[in-house]
């Protein structure tokens, strides 16, 4: 066991940066899906509206 400390010693930083990489990376995903589904809404919003205002008009 005294020789397997070392190696595992060296490991150690990578395994916590590969952590820190799949945590930011995750982070980033869930960002990005929700500016998606946001942008979506955002776009349902205004074409709603453009059809309302549409409507209005060509009733007058």
């Amino acid at each position: 066991m005294e020789g397997v400390w070392p190696y595992i010693a060296t490991l150690i930083p990578s395994i916590g940066l590969l952590f820190l990489l799949y945590v930011i990376l995750k982070h980033m995903m869930e960002a990005d899906r929700r500016e998606r589904i946001a942008h979506a809404q955002w776009e349902r919003e205004t074409e709603a509206a453009r059809h309302d205002s549409e409507t209005s008009d060509q009733q007058k």
